[in-house]
């Protein structure tokens, strides 16, 4: 039979065949089975390309698409014929979200493997079988950003090359996962205090919402992103990797820059202009002056010609500065008798011979002080300067065992 159907408009009314009836609550592994005897493969393009007509006929609203996206998943997984898919670079913001869905799947097995424990769990095994699902959880909550890069880069573009049914699919798609992640959050921290309080959880709560996110990898793996490579141009795919970095990463920190050949984009700006842009995020100007105000270091940058560029100007400052040192020579900062020690870590920082040196007094005015010098460098091993940290650690110094709930400093 599968001989017969080899072209593509007979593969695809047979498939939307079979999706209508799915939506009218015929069996879906009845119908999983009767799709692989008919079509053994279907081409991720196609499958679009119904869902999209089933939405533009009326013959099933968005709603509807959704309430059964799913059924559709368990359908047509392993179905759908991924030949002919274009390669990815290394960089491109598809590489970067299969990547991420690696860390995301790796994150689900570990799942998995706990709620297979679960029913062996005893109530001596509960607190540490529930300080693992509450590690895991957290990693999942980055999907957010993983989820946010598809609705606000990926999405608009696919809408303007008129591709509107998945993008509206998925983003209802992602707040019910958002939901379920929310649900199992408060499931986990609430007291659980038996481990049959613990397997109804994992069963009701934990398992559904692993079991739709898994679903979702599915759907960009073998629809979403094949069919999204087939859209979008360089250009376009330039534009959301200039602005991925704005929303963050999940579970993977890429290393690789892509830039398509004969691409030229104009750099847009996302910051306001009274702001310091950084590779790992963005300060305005206020933001970034109360920052070193709050730290609980004091930060002194001396840049590669010796000379003060920056102090932080905390009100509890361990040794004083004002603002008569910027551009001052660093060995006019210090005393004649230390002088030696300042050319001393200059020379081997600037030489690539040492990176740190560390002192400590463990008697200033009643305190005990740490201090570390860094040589910074930039990308290529260059020599920036050295930043010195100074903190005061007597307070640490006296701590003993663990200090695992809340508890505000007293004023």
């Amino acid at each position: 039979m599968s001989e017969i159907i080899n072209n593509s408009s007979q593969r695809k009314e047979l498939l939307r065949h079979l999706l209508l009836r799915l939506h009218e609550g015929e069996n879906p592994e009845a119908l999983r089975q009767r799709l692989i005897e008919v079509l053994r493969n279907i081409p991720y393009n196609e499958v679009v390309e119904v869902e999209q007509e089933l939405i533009n006929s009326n013959a099933l609203t968005e709603e509807e698409i959704l309430e059964f996206c799913d059924l559709h998943t368990a359908v047509l997984d392993g179905s759908i014929d991924l030949e002919g898919a274009k390669a990815i670079p290394a960089g491109h913001p598809v590489d970067t979200f299969k990547k991420e869905n690696i860390a995301l799947k790796s994150e689900v097995i570990k799942t998995t493997d706990l709620f297979n424990k679960a029913t062996d769990l005893s109530d001596k095994q509960l607190p540490g079988y529930v300080l693992q699902l509450r590690t895991i959880f957290n990693n999942l909550s980055d999907v957010d950003k993983h989820y946010k890069r598809k609705e606000y880069l990926l999405f608009p573009f696919l809408e303007k090359h008129l591709i509107t049914g998945p993008p509206k699919v998925m983003w209802g798609k992602h707040d019910e996962i958002r939901e379920l992640l929310k649900n199992s959050f408060e499931a986990l921290e609430s007291s659980i205090s038996t481990a049959e309080e613990m397997k109804s959880i994992v069963q009701l709560v934990l398992a559904p919402t692993i079991e739709m996110l898994d679903g979702m990898i599915m759907k960009e793996e073998e629809i979403l992103f094949p069919m999204a490579m087939d859209t979008l141009t360089d250009e376009e795919w330039y534009k959301v990797y200039e602005e991925t970095p704005e929303f963050g990463y999940c579970l993977f920190d890429p290393e690789d820059v892509w830039k398509p050949a004969g691409v030229k984009v104009e750099k847009q700006e996302y910051v306001n202009a009274d702001a310091i842009r950084l590779s790992s995020g963005a300060f305005d100007m206020a933001e970034i002056e109360a920052l070193f105000i709050h730290l609980p270091i004091d930060i002194t940058f001396v840049d590669k010609n010796d000379k003060v560029r920056f102090f932080s100007h905390s009100p509890n400052r361990v040794f004083e500065r004002n603002r008569s040192i910027i551009g001052r020579d660093v060995r006019m900062c210090h005393p004649p008798g230390s002088v030696h020690i300042v050319e001393q870590i200059l020379t081997d920082f600037k030489s690539g011979k040492e990176n740190k040196a560390v002192f400590w007094m463990s008697n200033f005015m009643g305190r005990f002080i740490y201090i570390e010098y860094s040589a910074v460098r930039g990308k290529d091993g260059e020599y920036l300067g050295v930043v010195e940290v100074t903190q005061d650690i007597t307070q640490m110094r006296k701590l003993e065992g663990d200090q695992r709930l809340l508890s505000y400093e007293q004023k």
